[in-house]
């Protein structure tokens, strides 16, 4: 009896395991996503016939709702919550056709099969990892399996195990079988090798197009045309819509942000009093967790090291301060010596105007001039707002803060370190040019601080009040038949942006269900309804529908002609350059075009970019091919016309054995995804897949 009783205990642990530990697709199992039979009203998705019901999808999604709140504490945002609407979707049409794709191939578990996975000498991992099957020493205990197939309470629990197994081993065997199609030899592993490590010295010759001067194009309204029906499948386009939308932040108010400072102001008193900061911070739930760490002066931002520093007294309560989107109160807890210095400086800088001596000189003598008033006790801080070249703190005195060796330059790094405090220092030359520096305060403190932190966000009578504008948009719009004219009189901006058919991301916006719902109806002139997203509420009205076709040549003209001045400027310094390389081979060519032949050495497919051609791939893609000696012909890059010579291959040392097979495994891992992603994209293609979400998730 007290086996069987393990036995039951352990049942939910066998279901919860499978759950974390496998995946959506047994999830699905689990919520009889695969037992569909016709299409009812409740149907979200149709694949091929075989229909999923709200319900399953409404299962799949809640479980991901679940687990990322227990991990985060919070739900998700209105966005986020939209892409995982997308990516439960996905999965389950996904499930679908692999089920599908898996009958039609014949891939099935016998019972004989089945019985091995869990009994035979090398039972399946997911039986091996199922805690309740355990011997304790990394393998199974057969009697205590033979023991649960037999309770008929724990029969219901092993069927839904056994299809769950059942299941997973079906798809194994499609991997294998899509796995056994990817092959990657040993000229592929080497071809690859050489393709990441080969490095080529060259010389080249480059006519950029951006040089061809513009008035010196022979240009007509019949270019644009030619251009146009020579690259008309440029143009192409999905199904388009046209959205006109206006858009309201969502920020707290200034009385939400007074709200906030005064519940913070009456917890500080009670967290200057509390003897355990971890229960205070956990109990009025602080954005930031409770750590023991200490902390030197330079690990703290700015605006904390500053004020934490300027007393280090423990159970001193610092704030409520702004960093960022939040409110901080710090509480110092405790300070021990630390083994390393940090500073507090201030500067001054006088940026050197040219690279000539002369410019260095005048802003050596003006540094210096200004260092002599500040000894004759003008303000340091003043001296800064006046002359410091440094925008990023000029307007605050030059104040750089804390920071610990090693974090500027060196030549200021040292001369800041061996300053005393309050002693002005400099002219310090640095590449940014002339320095006077001021050490302000030094420390080798270490502070251990509680920090409680509380975000700043609207409450929900500023977003109602936000909701309620949008809402009265709505009504006057819709009864005027006139959006753009009732949101320009609410001072609305109304925006516009065109959605191609099943592109989840809009422009500006991002992904959100509802505006999606309202492009797909394709009712010219509707309005959404007060869309919620993760920084702002609009308004939104589908304006066009454009069917699948290609833009008209009135459309696109503006964007075509800059397109078409390049090819005709590409063509110009293509002939340019071919003439007169055919002229005078690849060494005169360039003294016949009045310029050089310029270098890149050391190029792989890694470097950035190149003279006169940036990051040309056409380039890297040629000299990368060619052989020790050779000369390409006259090619057509992203930004120039050049032609190349290779001077030098600079060849990897040999393929090591351990080196091959790391490589042969990435290759066959990457290859692997390939296939697996072409593979659900053909089938996606060929399957009639039936999206009903319109109807459900508003």
């Amino acid at each position: 009896m007290g086996m069987m009783n393990k036995m039951r205990e352990n049942t939910k642990y066998v279901l919860y395991f499978l759950v974390l530990s496998f995946g959506v697709l047994w999830m699905l199992q689990d919520t009889g996503m695969f037992d569909v039979v016709g299409s009812t009203g409740t149907d979200i998705i149709v694949v091929d016939g075989d229909a999923i019901s709200y319900e399953q999808y409404r299962n799949v999604l809640d479980n991901q709702l679940e687990i990322y709140q227990r991990n985060n504490g919070e739900s998700m945002s209105p966005q986020m919550l939209d892409n995982t609407r997308d990516m439960v979707y996905n999965q389950l049409v996904d499930g679908l056709l692999i089920e599908h794709e898996m009958d039609r191939l014949g891939i099935t578990v016998t019972d004989e099969e089945l019985y091995d996975l869990v009994l035979g000498d090398n039972p399946h991992p997911m039986v091996v990892s199922t805690p309740a099957f355990s011997d304790g020493q990394g393998g199974v205990d057969r009697n205590l399996i033979r023991s649960y197939l037999e309770d008929a309470e724990a029969s219901q629990s092993w069927v839904v195990f056994e299809e769950q197994l059942r299941d997973v081993r079906r798809r194994e065997k499609l991997q294998k079988l899509m796995e056994a199609t990817v092959h990657v030899s040993n000229q592929d592993v080497e071809d690859e090798y050489q393709r990441r490590n080969r490095k080529v010295n060259t010389r080249y010759i480059a006519l950029r197009y951006a040089a061809v001067p513009d008035d010196s194009i022979a240009f007509a309204d019949r270019d644009v045309r030619r251009y146009y029906d020579e690259h008309r499948e440029d143009f192409k386009q999905k199904e388009t819509y046209t959205l006109k939308y206006v858009s309201v932040p969502r920020v707290p108010s200034k009385e939400d942000t007074l709200a906030i400072l005064n519940e913070l102001e009456q917890l500080k008193t009670n967290f200057a009093q509390a003897e355990n900061d971890s229960l205070f911070l956990s109990r009025y739930a602080s954005d930031i967790p409770y750590s023991s760490a200490f902390f030197r002066a330079d690990d703290l931002d700015k605006e904390i090291a500053g004020l934490v520093y300027d007393d280090l007294t423990p159970g001193r309560i610092v704030g409520p301060l702004l960093v960022g989107d939040s409110y901080r109160m710090i509480k110092i807890q405790a300070t021990r010596p630390g083994d390393e210095v940090s500073i507090r400086a201030r500067h001054i800088l006088f940026r050197v105007a040219g690279s000539d001596d002369n410019a260095k000189n005048q802003a050596r003598q003006q540094a210096t001039e200004v260092r002599d008033r500040i000894r004759r006790g003008e303000d340091f801080a003043t001296m800064a707002k006046l002359y410091s070249s440094d925008n990023s703190n000029a307007s605050k005195g030059g104040d750089l803060g804390w920071f610990g060796r090693g974090a500027m330059v060196e030549p200021f790094d040292k001369a800041a370190f061996d300053a005393r405090v309050g002693q002005v220092v400099g002219p310090v030359e640095t590449n940014f040019g002339y320095h006077l520096i001021e050490v302000l305060a030094r420390s080798n403190e270490e502070v251990q601080l509680a920090v409680y932190a509380q975000r700043v966000t609207p409450s929900i009578d500023t977003e109602s009040s936000i909701i309620e504008r949008l809402d009265d948009l709505l009504y006057f719009a819709t009864e005027a038949d006139d959006f753009a004219g009732e949101a320009e009189r609410r001072n609305l901006t109304v925006s516009e942006v065109q959605v191609q058919k099943d592109q989840a991301f809009i422009p500006g916006i991002g992904n959100s269900r509802m505006l999606h719902n309202l492009m797909e109806a394709g009712k010219v002139g509707a309005l959404s309804e007060v869309v919620e997203l993760d920084n702002s509420f609009i308004l939104a009205q589908l304006v066009d529908v454009k069917p699948e076709g290609y833009r008209s040549f009135e459309e696109v003209k503006a964007e075509i002609e800059p397109r078409a001045k390049l090819a005709m400027k590409e063509e110009i310094q293509y002939k340019k350059l071919a003439d007169a390389v055919a002229a005078g081979g690849f060494e005169g060519a360039a003294a016949a075009l009045g310029t050089t032949h310029r270098v890149a050495s050391l190029v792989t497919y890694n470097t950035r970019a190149v003279s006169e051609l940036g990051n040309d791939l056409a380039f890297k893609g040629t000299v990368l091919a060619m052989d020790q000696g050779e000369t390409s012909g006259v090619i057509k890059g992203a930004n120039a016309a050049f032609i190349v010579q290779v001077t030098e291959v600079v060849a990897p040392p040999a393929l090591g054995d351990a080196q091959r097979e790391q490589l042969r495994n990435e290759l066959l891992t990457q290859r692997r995804q390939l296939v697996t992603s072409q593979w659900l994209t053909a089938l996606r293609e060929q399957a009639d897949v039936d999206d009903r979400r319109r109807l459900f998730l508003q």
